[in-house]
This record gives C-alpha cells, structure tokens and sequence, in this order.
C-alpha cells in the first residue's frame, strides 16, 4: 500500500475543519457533545431528540457573506425555546476568538431577525458558543471579550461587552483523563490524541460496536471518511490510502498493517501526537543539550552551542549529541564534533 512520493494524482485532502463538519452534521454527535461536556444540571432539559441542523451562512447589512461553521437547535423546557449551538472548530489558537464570536453570535441574530424566528414573547433565543480545538499546546486565548479590551473610566463599565465561550481542548481533556465514557466525541477526542497504532485499534473497535444499528450507517462512513481522508493521512504520510466506506473497513485494514505502520507512525512523530509535538521535543532536546555544555564547559561554549543545535531537526542525532557531551574533553572539542555533525545535515 505504500507507495513512492509521488503526490500528483492523489486528492485533496480535507482539512481539520472539514472533517469536523462532516462528524459533526449527524445529531448523535451534537447529542453526545452536549450530554458529555457541557457543564450544568440545565443539559438534562434539553430534548436531544429535537437536535435540528440550520444555516451557518448569512449575509450582512453591506452584503458580505459570513459563515459560521455548525450551528444546530433544539428545544428546551415546555416553552419550545429554541437553544442555537455555534460550534467553531479550531487546530490553532486564535487570541481573537471571543470577538470572532461576538461577531458570529450578532449575524445569526441578525438572520433570525430578519426571519422572524423569535419566541413566543417575541425575543431572541439563548446561544451556547462552544469551540472545539484540538492543538498541541494548551490552548491560551481568553475565553471572553473583556481582557481583550483596554481599561476604561468606570462610567464606561456598563456599556464593555463580555462575550464569553466555553471551550473544550480536546488532548488536555484526553491526556487529564476526564472524559466521559461510553460517547463519540470521547473516542474522537482520544483518537487525535492517540500515541500509537494500537491505541487507534481499540478506539476503533469500540465505534464498530457503538455504531452498528442501520440509521447509524451515515455517521459510521463519516468516520471512514474521516479516517481514510484526515486521520492516517496526518499520521501516514507518503501512503496512499484506498476508498474507505465503512469503520469495518478501517479497522481491517489498520489490523492488517499495523506491524508495518507502527514503525512509521512512530517515525512521523506519533509519540508526540501531532507535528507541534515533535517540535516541543526537538526544543527541549536543544535546551537540555545546551544547559549541559554550559555546566560543563562554561557560558561561552553554550552560547556558540545553542545557533548550531538550531539548526538540527533530527531527533535521533540530538540523543547522540547528549553521548558525544560527555566524551568530549573540552569545549572546543564538543563544538567541532557539533559543527561537523551540523555541516552533514547540511549535505
């Protein structure tokens, strides 16, 4: 199945985005994101039942198309209040997020405005914001407006908007262990965050068995898709992966190859999960080789040390670095053995 470097004729693959969407266009997704993650006893009113897909797209008063990503409803309590969800998927952070959704909450409020899609007593419904981000580094954006905003005279005070989010960041939930069990979204969140082929097997295994019921056909081929066209891609690159169309299918052919895989996927950095990863690694490798030879050798060495390990992106010659410290006798011998090594790569 491997196959040469050769990308010509091989499709686009979908980005991150689009194959959250395409997971979470089926309600028994919705349906287990707000069961499992969304705090508060007011969850168990909401009839899941009910979960309806609407339009994220809307146009301005200046007639520029904006779009959301995902928004669905449902009903709450025996007013039928309608509760809109604004899901916005995130692989990287946006330190602007909480006015992007300001911006977001307001068009859609605009659109039911001009819909006449109000409540009984005529008002706009309530809107959960959520956004889904699935990065490496811990995600460290504010999660509502006001710190984004300069301070003001108190008189001011009432009129600073606050939009807030609630965000759920999926590998720090994963790697903390409180994740619900027994829900999709658990799998999806342990799936990015999966260190290894066997761990992908037996998260996989447990979808096949979720996801056997026939109205449950849609969303077990979204996986597939998602997996044949996101997942391994990320994780295999330079393998070229066949039509997959079932979750039986994924797992028979990850079964199949894993001893193969295995090697590769630790090779492409599956350890650290994701590319950000593997970077993190790199530099903690360069900072400890670096801190050594300054306690060895003395300040000066470690300065002329630190440009050339720069430049080093190999994980393996970093470790024989470490080995090749403590042989050297000085100083002067450490950085010739660092710079010759450095010249190779080069070559």
């Amino acid at each position: 199945m491997k196959t040469p470097g050769n990308t010509q004729n091989r499709r686009r693959e979908p980005s991150h985005d689009s194959g959250y969407k395409l997971l979470y266009s089926h309600s028994a997704m919705v349906s287990d994101l707000l069961r499992g993650f969304v705090p508060g006893a007011w969850v168990k009113a909401l009839d899941l039942s009910t979960l309806e897909r609407c339009s994220g797209s809307y146009v301005t008063d200046d007639l520029r198309d904006r779009a959301d990503d995902i928004i669905w409803r449902l009903r709450w309590g025996s007013d039928w209040l309608y509760v809109y969800l604004l899901i916005e998927f995130q692989s990287t952070i946006d330190p602007w997020m909480a006015v992007r959704i300001q911006t977001y909450l307001g068009l859609l409020y605009q659109d039911l405005i001009r819909a006449e899609s109000l409540s009984e007593r005529g008002r706009l419904p309530p809107v959960l914001p959520l956004v889904l981000y699935n990065g490496a580094s811990p995600w460290s954006a504010a999660d509502t407006l006001d710190p984004l905003i300069e301070p003001a005279p108190a008189v001011l005070d009432s009129y600073r908007p606050r939009q807030a989010y609630l965000l759920l960041d999926e590998q720090q939930r994963a790697k903390a262990g409180t994740l619900p069990e027994h829900n999709l979204c658990t799998a999806l969140f342990r799936l990015e965050a999966s260190r290894g082929a066997e761990d992908v097997l037996s998260i996989l295994q447990a979808l096949v068995n979720w996801l056997q019921a026939p109205e449950q056909t849609g969303l077990r081929r979204a996986f597939a898709v998602w997996f044949g066209r996101v997942f391994l891609p990320k994780r295999l690159p330079g393998v070229d992966m066949p039509p997959l169309n079932d979750l039986t299918e994924v797992y028979d052919m990850l079964a199949d190859n894993v001893e193969t895989w295995t090697d590769q996927w630790k090779r492409e950095g599956l350890e650290q999960g994701v590319e950000q990863g593997l970077e993190r690694g790199l530099n903690a490798m360069r900072h400890m080789l670096v801190r050594q030879a300054r306690r060895r050798f003395g300040p000066a060495i470690a300065e002329q040390t630190e440009p050339v390990l720069a430049h080093i992106d190999n994980l393996r010659q970093l470790e024989d670095f470490g080995d090749q410290l403590l042989l050297s006798q000085d100083g002067e011998d450490w950085l010739d053995a660092v710079r010759k090594a450095g010249s190779d790569e080069d070559r």
